[in-house]
């Protein structure tokens, strides 16, 4: 039989546990437990699966984790491949719920990630709530900083929960984006609850609120059917190519919570994207700013979805490029404004061997109170999906 537990906050042991150690044949526990016993085992998490999954129907074990068994706890994942009727797991406090107790807030009002051990940040629970509770490493802190770059300083309020549970814990403000965690003693785990301080805008946004050159913009019929196109799922990685106001991105962003990438050549467009990327409390992007043919390279993580929608014919001429670097089952979308440039593009297609399909849009508004004819420019939308690699 197998019994799981939390040590809850504080130091490493075995002094916050709620049951007795004394009915149990064997005790695992972390490598880093200050505990020290005949029927204590100090193991890693592969050592103490196997053993586990080995015993568990011999002996009476107890498994003690840190904090929670419930919150992401290693001690779940071991629970999941065991009987149920061979396994029990009794709670105790995690650095979340201890937080939110000392700062008087409801669960309702946090949503959690976890930037421990893992480079990503989900999107989907990322400022989306009134409060974000981040389980933190050493890297945290470097990784936030660049993600929330665009934010303006006043947009989040940052808490920092440092040896919680300990005498000498630390729970107070900080500015995260003048922070180090040098004065901290990395073999201590520390969290991060950040409050959103801005009221999110619509993910449905008019043309109007976006900064542009000259009315650069795709407008928003059009922004609207490509973002649909491009079939886009919750922390996908999102290039935009030829960004402009960066509005195509921007709404990608708050629509559908995907990681952005921007690529724009002109020095007047880039500050405009930067304006509006603050505007719209856009985090964990990237803008590149130059020529995007030669700065393709430099971005190292796989896009799954590419939108070409500006850029010229140096663009154009690496499309097969644009192909290989799409993930498998990756979608590219290619706007075209002109014949020749559809001309152009489908011509590299062909070339490369690349299947593509081609939808032609016309569009008319009407304005004022004479309901104005207003024709948009025809646009052409070239849409290629990279299938599964199945060797």
């Amino acid at each position: 039989m197998l019994t799981i537990t939390g040590n809850g906050m504080g130091d490493y042991n075995f002094d916050n546990l709620t049951i007795s150690r004394e009915d149990f044949d064997k005790i695992i526990c972390d490598k880093n437990f200050l505990e020290h016993g005949e029927n204590i085992l100090k193991l890693g998490f592969k050592e103490a699966k196997e053993y586990i999954l080995e015993n568990y129907n011999k002996e009476e074990i107890l498994y003690v984790v840190t904090g929670s068994p419930l919150f992401y706890s290693a001690g779940v994942l071991i629970a999941k491949k065991l009987p149920k009727g061979s396994v029990k797991i009794i709670n105790n406090t995690s650095s979340k719920t201890y937080l939110l107790e000392k700062l008087m807030i409801s669960e309702t009002e946090v949503d959690t990630i976890s930037l421990h051990g893992r480079k990503r940040i989900d999107l989907r629970n990322f400022l989306n709530n009134t409060y974000t509770f981040v389980l933190c490493d050493m890297f945290t802190i470097e990784r936030l900083k660049e993600a929330t770059r665009y934010l303006d300083p006043k947009d989040i309020e940052v808490t920092i929960g440092y040896k919680l549970g300990y005498e000498d814990e630390v729970i107070e403000q900080v500015n995260l984006f003048d922070f180090s965690t040098k004065a901290f003693n990395q073999t201590f785990p520390f969290v991060l609850l950040i409050k959103r301080c801005f009221t999110p805008k619509s993910v449905m946004s008019l043309d109007s609120e976006f900064e542009t050159e000259r009315g650069m913009i795709t407008k928003q019929y059009k922004r609207h059917l490509s973002l649909q196109n491009l079939d886009l799922e919750p922390n996908m990685t999102l290039w935009d190519v030829g960004a402009g106001s960066g509005s195509c991105a921007i709404e990608a962003y708050k629509r559908y919570r995907v990681k952005t990438v921007l690529f724009e050549k002109q020095e007047q467009r880039n500050e405009f994207i930067k304006k509006n990327l603050t505007t719209h409390h856009v985090c964990d992007t990237e803008l590149y700013e130059g020529d995007a043919e030669t700065l393709f390279e430099s971005v190292k993580a796989e896009p799954d979805r590419i939108f070409v929608g500006g850029g010229g014919a140096k663009v154009i001429a690496r499309l097969s490029y644009l192909y290989e670097r799409l993930s498998d089952g990756g979608v590219m979308l290619i706007n075209a404004i002109t014949l020749k440039n559809l001309t152009q593009m489908i011509t590299v297609l062909n070339d490369a061997k690349i299947e593509y399909k081609v939808i032609s849009l016309s569009l008319t508004t009407y304005k004022g109170k004479l309901d104005l004819i207003e024709p948009e420019r025809q646009l052409f939308q070239i849409k290629v999906k990279k299938e599964f690699d199945t060797d």
